[in-house]
């Protein structure tokens, strides 16, 4: 019997502990950061530490409530494996399928740093798309590895998505526990994040006083958000904008009709006093109910049920007119669109991206605009007219070789290295030019140039003729 309770101790204690072993496999990197010690691994000239949570558990009570402080943890954390992406029903055609699967409890960051005792080095912070609901940081294409390689600490993260990342209800407004930050949950976590990026990133090597941030899709419209949100002033100093449009939410009381929309599907009544108890308890799967990006385009003939991010004035408020205005984080900004955007040359990706340069420059602000148009060689047959939305991210993350595998070909290879250039020279130093690139000017209303990355894997000077 003793020993069966042996047995049955240490079992017990390796399955408690086996997220703070270390792997075998790889060599040992160790940092401590202000909630404790992690242990990631080195291969290749880079370090990596994943899966580090910068909030608590967004379950049970804090469903639907801003980002909690994670509680300290004792002995090493593993931190070599991605930890949950957040909850959501996959998008099976997405152009960068999850890695994990995905959960509520999904806010955890990681960092890529390249090897060696290197200090002050310039930090790049993803912030990934698909469309509010889809999405995460655990995708192959989205490694920061080859970024950190060329001399930078690259940064990602999970935010709330769906129904998890932006619900209202008239009960969560009447019992406000957050004080006023209610609804916009997703773009909460960016907040939380960057906040840990600037406490915690001098630990790995990297300058919290030179933070870049960049998103693509609905990435690209969260950059939007921070440059012109109150609560993100002084969080980063550079921003690039990848098919990201600036666009208005609703309002906070539209979010609250949607969120009492969905929960009488559930058969819960607005007027019921344990309404909220009754929703934060639905499992998490009945929570999605089938929201992705497939279903968001397909009309159900019925009542929404879902909303994105909302103006609450607060956390966010309208950036079309903050930048009309001039209210927003002036600071180096990169943006563009593909060749084939979404809606095409007349689309909102590509005329949101011509807008915007054109507000940042009448705005003084250094605004680097580009065009791009590379097309994969085995995509070319698929893609007739041109880069379609999100194939960019391989090759500024110069992950064109995991993308297209054994197909990747030398002229791939050139377009990623070229792109991937650009970007880090950009977050370095606010300017993504260097000796052996084309010239890249500020956009000017005036000339409307803007940088090609052409069909060719080259780079060139284009007028921007809508």
């Amino acid at each position: 019997m003793r020993a069966l309770i042996l047995l049955t101790t240490t079992m017990l204690t390796t399955a408690a502990t086996a997220q703070f072993l270390p792997p075998t496999q790889a060599p040992v990197a160790r940092v401590r950061i202000d909630t404790g010690a992690l242990r990631g691994s080195s291969a290749d000239g880079v370090t990596a530490f994943k899966g580090i949570p910068f909030a608590a558990p967004p379950v049970g009570a804090l469903r639907w409530r801003a980002p909690q402080p994670i509680a300290n943890w004792s002995g090493e954390r593993d931190a070599t494996r991605y930890g949950h992406d957040c909850m959501q029903l996959p998008f099976p055609s997405d152009a960068a399928p999850l890695g994990t699967p995905p959960a509520e409890d999904c806010l955890y960051a990681n960092v890529w740093k390249p090897a060696g005792n290197a200090r002050a080095l310039p930090v790049m912070v993803w912030i990934y798309g698909g469309g509010f609901v889809n999405g995460g940081s655990s995708p192959p294409t989205y490694s920061g590895a080859p970024l950190a390689r060329k001399g930078i600490v690259v940064v990602s993260f999970n935010y709330r998505i769906g129904r998890f990342g932006t619900f209202a209800h008239p009960q969560l407004t009447k019992a406000d526990p957050d004080r006023g930050l209610l609804a916009n949950y997703g773009y909460m976590d960016q907040l939380a994040a960057l906040r840990w990026v600037k406490r915690n990133i001098a630990e790995f090597g990297g300058d919290p006083g030179n933070v870049t941030i960049i998103g693509e899709s609905a990435g690209g419209m969260s950059v939007h958000a921070l440059l012109t949100s109150p609560l993100a002033v002084g969080l980063f100093e550079k921003a690039v904008i990848q098919s990201g449009r600036a666009s208005p939410g609703p309002s906070l009381a539209d979010a609250e009709a949607i969120g009492v929309n969905f929960a009488k599907s559930k058969g819960i009544a607005d007027s019921d006093p344990g309404a909220l108890a009754k929703l934060r308890a639905l499992p998490a799967d009945l929570v999605v109910d089938g929201l992705n990006l497939a279903s968001m385009a397909t009309p159900r003939g019925r009542k929404s049920t879902y909303t994105g991010p909302i103006v609450d004035g607060r956390i966010a408020v309208d950036p079309v007119a903050a930048y009309r205005e001039g209210r927003f984080s002036k600071m180096p900004v990169m943006l563009g669109a593909t060749s084939n955007d979404i809606g095409g040359s007349d689309g909102y990706m590509i005329v949101g991206a011509r807008n915007a340069a054109q507000a940042l420059a009448q705005a003084h602000v250094p605004a680097y605009y580009y065009r791009f148009s590379y097309v994969a060689t085995s995509a070319r047959d698929a893609s007739p007219k041109g880069a379609g939305h999100a194939t960019d991210i391989p090759f500024f993350f110069d992950t064109a070789d995991v993308k297209y595998g054994a197909q990747t070909s030398p002229t791939d290879r050139a377009a990623a290295r070229t792109a991937s250039d650009y970007l880090v020279n950009f977050v370095k130093r606010g300017d993504p030019n260097d000796a052996s690139l084309t010239t890249w000017p500020r956009y000017s209303s005036k000339d409307a140039e803007m940088l090609d990355l052409d069909a060719k894997g080259g780079a060139t000077l284009v007028s921007d003729t809508p």
